[in-house]
C-alpha cells in the first residue's frame, strides 16, 4: 500500500509540473508587431533618405566633345610680319584639345543673319560669315574696310552659348589686333558680357583686354564662352600684322536653348 501512495504522490507532482510549465510558456510575451499606423510612419521615415537614380543626375550634367570640323590647313611656313606684335601666345605645337559642352551643344549660328560697321565690303559678302564655309580658298572669305571694324550675329532666340570659334584668315600666319568678342540679350549690347579682349592698350574704347595676341590657324580661335545667355554675338577687330584690313571667313556659336 506504501509503493501505491508513493506511486501516486508521484504522477500527480510531475502533472503539477506540466501544467506550470505550460502556464509559464503562455504567458511569455509574443513578438512586437507594428500598428498600421506605425508601419506606415516607418514606411515615410525610409522614404526621406532615398536618393534619386545615379542615371538622373548623370544625364542632366554629361558633358561631351563638342563636334568642331576643321578646315584644310592652308598656311605652310614662317608667320610674316609679327615681330613686332607684343602679348604674344606660343603656337601649342599640337593639335587642339577637345572642348566639352553639355549634351545637345550644336553650332547655333549657322545660316543666321549678319550685320557689320561695313555693310559694304571690299571683297565677299556679310552672309558668307555664317555659311558653313570655313575654306580659306578665294570666294570663301570676306574682306571689311580698313581700321575698327565690327560684325554682330543675330542667333534669333537666346542661347547657353558654351563657345565661340572664329576664323578670321588662316591662308597666312597674321595677327588681328584688337580682337574682342561680346555675348548680349539686346541688340545695343548695353549689358554685354565680354568674353574675350586682347586689346592690349584699349584703343577700342571697350576696356584694356588681358588674352593675348595669336596666329590664325584653320583650327581658329575657340573662345569659352562659360554658358552665358545670349541673343546677339558682336566681334571686333582692328587691321592686322600685314594691313589695316579685318577679314572674316566664318564665325560658329555653340549653344543650347534657353529652357
Amino acid at each position: 500500500m506504501a509503493d501505491i501512495r508513493i506511486g501516486s504522490w508521484v504522477k500527480t507532482s510531475l502533472v503539477i509540473l506540466l501544467v506550470s510549465a505550460l502556464f509559464i510558456c503562455s504567458c511569455k510575451k509574443s513578438p512586437t508587431q507594428n500598428t498600421p499606423a506605425e508601419k506606415q510612419k516607418n514606411d515615410s521615415n525610409t522614404s526621406k533618405i532615398t536618393t534619386p537614380p545615379a542615371e538622373d543626375n548623370q544625364a542632366t550634367s554629361k558633358m561631351v566633345p563638342i563636334d568642331i570640323k576643321l578646315p584644310k590647313p592652308m598656311f605652310v611656313g614662317t608667320p610674316v610680319n609679327i615681330r613686332g606684335v607684343t602679348n604674344l601666345e606660343k603656337p601649342l605645337g599640337k593639335p587642339r584639345p577637345p572642348f566639352l559642352a553639355p549634351v545637345g551643344t550644336e553650332n547655333v549660328a549657322f545660316g543666321k543673319p549678319v550685320s557689320s560697321t561695313d555693310e559694304e565690303p571690299i571683297y565677299g559678302e556679310i552672309k558668307m560669315i555664317t555659311d558653313g564655309d570655313k575654306e580659306a580658298t578665294d570666294g570663301s572669305y570676306v574682306e571689311l574696310g580698313p581700321f575698327a571694324q565690327n560684325i554682330t550675329i543675330d542667333l534669333g532666340a537666346e542661347y547657353d552659348i558654351y563657345a565661340v570659334v572664329l576664323w578670321h584668315y588662316h591662308k597666312a600666319g597674321l595677327v588681328y589686333f584688337d580682337v574682342i568678342v561680346q555675348l548680349s540679350s539686346d541688340p545695343d549690347f548695353i549689358n554685354a558680357v565680354t568674353i574675350f579682349n586682347n586689346d592690349i592698350d584699349n584703343s577700342s574704347g571697350l576696356g584694356t583686354g588681358q588674352d593675348m595676341h595669336y596666329v590664325e590657324t584653320s583650327e581658329g580661335k575657340l573662345i569659352d564662352a562659360k554658358g552665358h545667355v545670349a541673343r546677339y554675338v558682336r566681334l571686333y577687330s582692328n587691321g592686322n600684322s600685314s594691313n589695316d584690313l579685318n577679314h572674316y571667313i566664318e564665325v560658329e556659336v555653340y549653344g543650347k536653348p534657353v529652357k
